[in-house]
């Protein structure tokens, strides 16, 4: 998020403030996020004017005056464009392609730019954020108001060596100094705007600065020149404060488990506690957990259907329903608002006020990975094709407009597009929003249907909330959002409901095809490993829990009724990409991300977890052990890489990176799980499905992590929702194996396949062996013998037989998906 501003520096005296990973330190501090930032009411600026080194924290602007503001800018974005390059036009990163003709002269991050600092002897300038915070209004304003000017690009051009980071391209570069502004300030968000000495250490950050003093803060020009007065007056304290910081910070963030693994009633414990602090700030109104700006984080979700299914495990099932009928309404409250693209299919980024309807509309490929999962894991426990139909419509709008030639998958879909063919400035939704009239224009007699339906008006229908558009933007649009009951409307209108929604669907498909004319928002093209990861685990694991749909289930557009195979090409096509054009076969090295090429950034934990989490859903549901056995290759290399032998815990980077100054081990999860979330559930999986040492050797690995991070369960669990998840994951006494063995070729088997995952059940296994296979039998005798055996001794030519088997006991062999599925319904503790 834009729009706050700090700029300061760290001196001995001035304690560090816990950020988003694990601090290690002797102080109990409080827990801050990128998602906001501090406010104050003392006036620092005039402490500037005599010491050049003082923290400055003002009033926030509001994004919505400063928009405006930029919108009278006169600048002229084309003849700047045609009057300067730099040398990011060399780039491949979108983002930083955009700013290759600015009249600053950006370097890429690299030792280009850092020798350029050393032989000149001068600051460097950084500036990070990603090609789609240019549509969150402060990031888009600092880039016109600033960069494109031609006053400010000679102050840094004479002053300082600019650097532009593309954060989606080097999240390690931005977690350093991003870490930096919030250890200092207590919080942080985008653009973000560091000085740094030329030996990389920080100097002074903030956030959004505008060009000139306004508002009673300082302007950009006007900081320019304090920090360069203070580089040349005051340089050693400048260098002596930049050391220490990284200093503290190193220390800080390389916290280290005081012991081998959790407490024993700790899992437990942070479990309900999650559970609990997210049931107080549940919204019994509209659905979802806090306030306005409302993001649908899915690893909250996942944490409550969780604990709603535990609690149900064990008698407790009126807790477990209050827990479930928080998510599904949420879930269900999400689908029906503006957040969800009704015409097309997806979900952006978040909704600006509490009722989920004006959404900020760009569409991130994370979200949609994640809340394809948790729509599944409803229908899972639910079987309300309400949410297997949710599910799809994500899944389909991917496959339509998200994946390239090659099956990689797409990163981002921008917010702004322009409204009309040639219109030279862009708007936020244009894409998206609609007139009244033109509603009736294309939809003709069903226009009033649908405008009840999705309460579109002549005057626009931003008006449900004083935080939907308090600015008049949208005066006149509609951005789509349900209010009524389709069978209660269906009834009024006397129609049959099945009518009643075919008529909605073909009004849709109307809309979507006019909306296909107008200009499209930017995509992002870029292949990023960690949220392919994501995906992957969605369209692999929707390819069989949909196999549970009612056969009479009817689906209208934009959902198209995929057959589920397609699911799974689609999951094994996007890692197969990952390994042609982003995995090294001799080193069993990732780079981070492919855009006409593999980028220079290495592969980071979150791409090897996350990578890694996806293929063991390609393999348990239905694909070939050759992705199990890539994923434990993946697993030894994440584990060289970034796992601390000694402390315990990932690192986020390898540490090989000179440039890199911090290595963070990383445990929130926020709008995207944390990479050693991940992957202590991928070492309980992994665990599970191998035997012998390797198998105990994952164990411990997994308590060691869990350990770094004791003290943050204990306190602030609802931070690490999906951390909970792991650390009780890890201590179910006997995980629930499913043995599946058979030709797999056939029809018998992929229903059997369905029937193993068709219950929502995180603590269980699925193992599938063709005994007729040599490559794979060679795999299971060198990986787990027990599982060999277990399929020689139960193969049938003509059937596909199933064992369950857990607390080291089995059921007798079940051949026929009814009695595979009562199976796995019997209570964890009547199985044995």
């Amino acid at each position: 998020m834009c729009g706050e501003i700090q700029l300061g520096h760290l001196s001995a005296r001035k304690p560090l403030q816990k950020t988003t990973a694990t601090v290690k330190t002797k102080r109990k501090l409080p827990h801050f996020t990128c998602d906001s930032a501090p406010t104050s009411s003392q006036s620092r600026w005039q402490l500037l004017q005599h010491v050049p080194l003082a923290v400055i924290s003002h009033r926030p602007i509001h994004p919505y005056k400063v928009v405006a503001m930029a919108e009278r800018t006169p600048a002229s974005t084309s003849h700047s464009r045609n009057k300067h390059t730099n040398r990011l036009a060399a780039e491949h990163s979108p983002y930083l392609l955009q700013h290759a003709h600015n009249p600053v002269d950006w370097f890429a991050w690299g030792e280009e730019a850092f020798a350029e600092a050393r032989k000149r002897d001068v600051p460097i300038f950084l500036s990070s954020q990603n090609l789609f915070l240019l549509s969150d209004s402060l990031c888009h304003v600092m880039e016109v108001e600033s960069f494109e000017d031609e006053g400010v690009a000679k102050l840094l051009n004479d002053w300082f060596v600019s650097i532009k980071v593309d954060r989606e391209e080097r999240p390690d570069v931005d977690k350093v100094y991003m870490t930096y502004v919030q250890a200092l300030y207590g919080g942080g968000g985008w653009p973000l705007s560091v000085f740094l000495s030329p030996d990389l250490k920080p100097l002074m950050g903030g956030t959004y600065f505008p060009p000139e003093d306004k508002y009673g803060r300082p302007g950009f020009k006007t900081i320019l020149r304090k920090v360069k007065d203070a580089w040349d007056k005051k340089r050693d304290m400048l260098a002596q404060s930049g050391a220490f910081a990284i200093e503290q910070l190193s220390e800080a963030l390389s916290a280290s488990a005081s012991s081998n693994k959790l407490p024993d009633e700790l899992p437990q414990n942070a479990l309900r506690l999650c559970a609990e602090q997210l049931s107080k700030s549940y919204d019994s109104r509209f659905g979802g957990f806090g306030s306005a700006p409302k993001f649908p984080r899915p690893v909250e979700i996942q944490m409550m259907l969780y604990h709603s299914k535990k609690l149900e495990d064990t008698g407790k099932s009126g807790e477990a329903s209050e827990g479930q009928k928080m998510v599904l309404f949420t879930l269900q409250c999400m689908a029906k608002g503006g957040i969800h693209d009704h015409v097309g299919g997806g979900f952006h980024r978040y909704s600006v006020d509490e009722r989920w309807h004006v959404p900020h509309f760009e569409k991130m490929l994370y979200d949609q990975g994640q809340l394809a999962n948790v729509y599944l894991d409803a229908f899972s426990l639910t079987k309300d094709v309400f949410y297997s139909y949710i599910c799809r419509d994500i899944l389909d709008y991917l496959r339509r407009d998200m994946i390239g030639p090659g099956g990689e998958i797409f990163s981002a879909e921008d917010a702004d597009s322009a409204e009309t063919e040639g219109a030279t400035r862009k708007k936020e939704g244009a894409f998206y929003v609609w007139t009244s009239k033109e509603v009736e224009d294309i939809l003709g007699e069903h226009a009033i249907l649908f405008k009840e339906h999705y309460y579109l008006k002549p005057t626009g229908n931003c008006d449900l909330s004083r935080m939907s558009d308090p600015h008049n933007e949208f005066k006149g649009k509609n951005v789509l959002i349900e209010l009524n009951d389709s069978s209660a409307s269906a009834s009024k209108l006397g129609m049959p409901l099945e009518k009643y929604l075919n008529i909605l669907g073909e009004c849709r498909r109307k809309l979507f095809d006019v909306r296909s004319k107008r200009p499209r928002p930017h995509l992002d093209d870029k292949v990023i490993v960690s949220w392919n990861g994501l995906v992957i685990s969605s369209f692999a694991r929707a390819s069989k829990i949909l196999k549970s749909e009612a056969e009479s289930a009817i689906f209208n557009f934009p959902v198209v009724g995929s057959d589920r195979k397609e699911y799974t090409e689609v999951a094994e096509s996007a890692a197969s990409f990952i390994r042609r054009h982003l995995y090294d076969e001799q080193t069993h090295r990732l780079q981070h991300s492919f855009r006409n090429g593999p980028s220079k950034a290495p592969g980071f934990l979150d791409d090897y977890a996350f990578l890694i989490s996806g293929l063991l859903d390609l393999y348990e549901f239905g694909s070939g052990t050759k992705w199990l056995v890539w994923a434990i290759e993946l697993q030894n290399t994440q584990d060289e890489l970034f796992l601390d032998r000694e402390g315990g815990g990932y690192f986020n980077t390898t540490g090989e990176d000179p440039s890199v100054l911090l290595r963070v081990k990383e445990d929130h999860d926020g709008a995207e799980p944390s990479g050693n979330s991940v992957s202590v559930i991928n070492l309980v999986r992994l665990a599970s499905i191998v035997a012998g040492s390797k198998s105990d050797y994952y164990r411990q690995n997994a308590e060691h992590s869990l350990a770094v991070f004791e003290t943050r369960l204990k306190d602030m669990a609802m931070a690490v929702p999906l951390m909970c998840c792991a650390a009780d994951m890890l201590s179910v006494p006997s995980r629930k194996h499913v043995v599946l063995v058979g030709h797999k070729s056939s029809v018998d088997f992929e229903n059997m396949l369905a029937a193993a995952h068709a219950s929502y059940d995180l603590n269980k296994t699925v193992i599938h062996i063709d005994p007729a296979d040599t490559e794979e039998m060679d795999f299971w005798e060198e990986h787990n013998s027990n599982n060999a055996s277990m399929a020689r001794n139960n193969f049938s030519a003509d059937k596909v037989v199933a064992l369950v088997c857990q607390n080291f006991s089995c059921s007798p062999p079940v051949t026929d998906p009814i009695s595979l599925e009562n199976l796995l319904l019997e209570k964890p503790s009547s199985t044995a």
